[in-house]
C-alpha cells in the first residue's frame, strides 16, 4: 500500500464515496499527528490532574468531603456519557471542525475552573470541560484514523497515540504535583490555555478534513436513552461509596441505568439514523476491542488512585515525588506501544500483542496485592510498574489501531468514541467500584483488629493498605477479564506492507 492512497481508503465500504479514494497523503501528516496528540493529551491528562491537587482545591473553596468527589465525577460523567453523541457529531458536521470547536470549548472551561471562586463553579466547569472533551476525543482519534491508512505508517502514529493515551495519566500526577508545589493547584486548569492554543493554530494550518457526511443525522432519542444510561450507572458507581450499596437511590440508579441502556440497544436496531449503528458491535474485533480497552481501564485508574494515597498517606511521599514515582510506568507504556507494538503489529495479529500484554498486566498488579506499610518502593512498587506498564503498551495501540481499522467513512467518528468511551467509563467504574471495594475492606479490618486504643494509628495504617491491596486483586480479575476478552473475540490478522484489506463485518 503506497503512501499516495488517502485517508480512509484502506478499507472503504459499500456505499462510500469515490473521492474517499484518489486523494494524495497529505505531505505534512506528522506535523499534524503532533496536533492531535497534543488535544489527545490534555484530554487525557485531566483525567488525573486535579487529583493531586484536589486537597489544595478543597481547602481553598471550602468544599466538605462529601461534596469533592464531584471534581472528578463531573468531569467523568459528562465525557463518558456524552461521548457517542460527540463522535456522531463529529460524522456530521466534520472531524476538523469539530475538534477546533472542543479545544476552544476546552480551554474556555479550564479558564472558568481555574478562577473559580466556590466550589459549584469549579463543579461546573469540569463538568464544561468533559462536555467539550467528548467533541474532542473522538474527533481526535478520526483524525488519526483518517490520515494514517499504510500499515508502518498507521502502527507509528498509532503506537504514538497509544502510548499518549495509557501514559497520559501518569504523566497528569506528576504535573499535578509540580504545579501544587510550586505555583498554585488552579495551574492544574490554567495548563490546558496554552496546549490548546498551540492545537488550534496547529490544526487550522495543517490539519484537512472531507465535509461531514450530510446523510447522517442525530439521533436525538438515542442520545437521551445512551448518555441517560451511561450517566445513571456511572453516577451510581461513584455514589456507592458514601451511600453504600443497598441505598435506594444507588439502587435505582444502577437498575435505571441498566433499563435505559437495553432500551437504547432496542431503539438503535429499529432506528433509521441510530447513535451507535450495531454492526459496528456486530464485528468481533471491534467489540473485542471494546471490551479489552473497558476491563483493562478499571484495573489501571483504580490503581492510580491507590498508589497516589499509599505513596502519600503511607509511605510520606510529597506531591511532587508521588508524581516522579509514577514515570518509570509512563515509560515503560511508551516502550511497549511504541518499540514493541508498532513495529510488530504490522507482522504479527492483533490479540498475540494484547493477550501477553494482559497476562503482563495482571502480573504487575498481583505484585501489589503483596503491599505492607512497610513495603519499599523499590522492592514492591518499582517491579509492578514496569510490568504493568509494559503490558499496557503493548495493548493500547492494538486496541486503538484494531477498533477503527476497516470502519465507514462516515462512522468514523462514531466508533472512535466508543474506543474512548471504553477507556472513560472503564476507568470512571474501576475508581468508583474498587473505591468502595478499598473502603469497605479498610472498615472490617479496622473493626475486626482495633482492640488496644494505643495503637490506633497502626491499626487505621494496616487497614487501609489492607484495604487497597483487597481491591487490587479485583483489578486482576478485570486485566484477567480483558485478556479473555482479546483471546476469543479479537482474531484480526495483520495486514501487511503493501496489501488491500477488505472490508470487516461493519458494513
Amino acid at each position: 500500500m503506497s503512501d499516495s492512497i488517502p485517508a480512509g481508503a484502506t478499507r472503504t465500504a459499500p456505499g462510500s464515496h469515490a473521492s474517499d479514494s484518489v486523494e494524495p497523503a497529505d505531505p505534512r501528516r506528522w506535523w499534524g499527528l503532533v496536533v492531535i496528540a497534543l488535544a489527545q493529551l490534555m484530554v487525557v491528562l485531566d483525567a488525573t490532574i486535579v487529583n493531586i491537587a484536589l486537597p489544595s482545591a478543597q481547602e481553598a473553596l471550602g468544599m466538605s468531603d462529601g461534596n469533592r468527589q464531584w471534581v472528578i465525577t463531573a468531569y467523568t460523567l459528562a465525557f463518558g456519557g456524552l461521548l457517542l453523541l460527540g463522535g456522531r457529531v463529529a460524522d456530521l458536521v466534520g472531524r476538523k471542525r469539530t475538534f477546533i470547536v472542543g479545544l476552544i470549548g476546552f480551554a474556555a472551561a479550564s479558564a472558568v475552573g481555574g478562577a473559580a471562586t466556590g466550589s459549584a463553579m469549579l463543579f461546573g466547569a469540569r463538568a464544561a470541560q468533559g462536555v467539550f472533551g467528548a467533541l474532542l476525543a473522538p474527533s481526535a482519534l478520526s483524525l488519526m484514523t483518517t490520515t494514517f491508512t499504510d500499515p508502518r505508517e498507521r502502527g507509528k502514529a498509532f503506537g504514538i497515540y497509544g502510548a499518549l493515551a495509557g501514559a497520559g495519566g501518569a504523566v497528569g500526577l506528576l504535573l499535578g504535583g509540580i504545579l501544587t508545589s510550586y505555583l498554585n493547584w488552579r495551574w492544574c486548569l490554567y495548563v490546558n490555555i496554552p496546549i490548546a492554543i498551540v492545537a488550534v493554530i496547529g490544526a487550522v494550518i495543517l490539519l484537512h478534513d472531507r465535509p461531514g457526511h450530510k446523510d447522517v443525522r442525530l439521533d436525538v432519542p438515542g442520545v437521551i436513552l445512551g448518555c441517560g444510561g451511561l450517566i445513571a450507572i456511572v453516577y451510581g458507581f461513584s455514589e456507592a461509596q458514601p451511600r453504600g450499596w443497598g441505598d435506594s437511590m444507588v439502587v435505582s440508579l444502577l437498575v435505571g441505568g441498566v433499563l435505559l441502556l437495553a432500551l437504547f440497544v432496542l431503539w438503535q436496531s429499529r432506528a433509521k439514523s441510530p447513535l451507535l449503528p450495531l454492526r459496528i458491535l456486530r464485528d468481533r474485533n471491534r467489540a473485542g476491542c471494546f471490551l479489552t480497552m473497558g476491563f483493562a481501564t478499571i484495573g489501571m485508574f483504580g490503581l492510580f488512585l491507590f498508589m497516589t494515597y499509599y505513596l502519600q498517606g503511607i509511605l510520606g511521599y510529597s506531591p511532587v515525588k508521588t508524581g516522579l514515582a509514577f514515570l518509570p510506568m509512563s515509560a515503560a507504556i511508551i516502550l511497549g506501544s511504541t518499540q514493541i507494538s508498532a513495529r510488530l503489529l504490522p507482522r504479527v495479529p492483533a490479540r498475540a500483542l494484547m493477550v501477553p500484554g494482559m497476562i503482563l498486566a495482571a502480573c504487575g498488579l498481583l505484585i501489589l496485592t503483596q503491599l505492607g506499610v512497610d513495603s519499599s518502593y523499590a522492592t514492591h512498587v518499582l517491579p509492578a510498574e514496569l510490568i504493568l506498564g509494559l503490558g499496557m503498551g503493548l495493548t493500547f495501540m492494538p486496541v486503538f489501531s484494531t477498533a477503527t481499522q476497516g470502519v465507514r467513512p462516515q462512522d468514523a467518528g462514531v466508533t472512535s468514541a466508543m474506543v474512548n468511551t471504553s477507556q472513560q467509563v472503564g476507568g470512571s467504574l474501576g475508581t468508583a467500584l474498587l473505591n468502595t471495594i478499598a473502603t469497605s475492606a479498610t472498615s472490617t479490618y479496622i473493626g475486626s483488629h482495633l482492640t488496644d486504643p494505643s495503637r490506633k494509628a497502626e491499626v487505621v495504617a494496616a487497614g487501609v493498605v489492607h484495604g487497597y491491596t483487597h481491591a487490587i486483586w479485583y483489578a486482576v480479575g478485570a486485566m484477567v477479564l480483558a485478556g479473555f476478552s482479546a483471546a476469543f473475540l479479537v482474531n484480526a490478522k495483520p495486514v501487511a506492507h503493501g496489501e488491500s484489506a477488505t472490508p470487516n463485518a461493519a458494513h
